[in-house]
């Protein structure tokens, strides 16, 4: 991968601290380098999500920061991704890693990670009415914020919005 990112964008993504862990480990995975903040970021698979992420809470990472999910481009990917931090009381900036799952539109799976950290169930529950994105596992997996009944998924870019929408006992 690095000589193919040098082709493509000229530069090579700097393997961090977290990544050389998980690959001392047996943990396949990509390193996508680091974010505008400087938090080391990598991309797994789906089917891999789980074994990575329990491998991450037991190195330390006890805290679901965020998870949330993205479009890349209508008709592209979507991504779920998790900000993991290591809360701990000696250190003054605490280590921080996050997560990428690019899932293909057509079917948008992946297992949810509630039984490692509960501050998934609703992000997870979020991502899935914005997106679609279907998290296996999950104990409630249903609309958080759109009506049971809406159609489609409102964040998609390639979502056309209906004409209008009726609002029933508004008043």
């Amino acid at each position: 991968m690095a000589e193919e990112e040098l082709a493509t964008t000229g530069t090579i993504a700097e393997v961090g601290k977290i990544s050389t862990w998980l690959t001392s480990n047996g943990f396949g995975h990509e390193s996508l380098g680091k974010d505008h903040s400087g938090v080391e970021m990598i991309k797994v698979e789906g089917e891999v999500l789980l074994p990575i992420a329990t491998a991450l809470y037991a190195y330390g990472f006890n805290y679901l920061q965020c998870q949330g999910a993205y479009d890349t481009a209508p008709g592209g990917d979507l991504v779920s991704f998790y900000h993991l931090i290591k809360v701990t009381n000696d250190a003054d900036r605490p280590e921080e890693i996050r997560v990428k799952v690019f899932l293909p539109r057509h079917n948008p799976k992946v297992p949810s990670v509630y039984w490692i950290w509960k501050a998934a169930d609703w992000q997870e529950r979020e991502s899935y009415d914005m997106f679609g994105i279907i998290y296996e596992g999950h104990p409630n997996l249903k609309r958080i914020l759109m009506p049971e009944d809406w159609v489609g998924f409102p964040l998609r870019k390639d979502y056309i919005s209906p004409d209008f929408y009726e609002l029933q006992d508004a008043y």
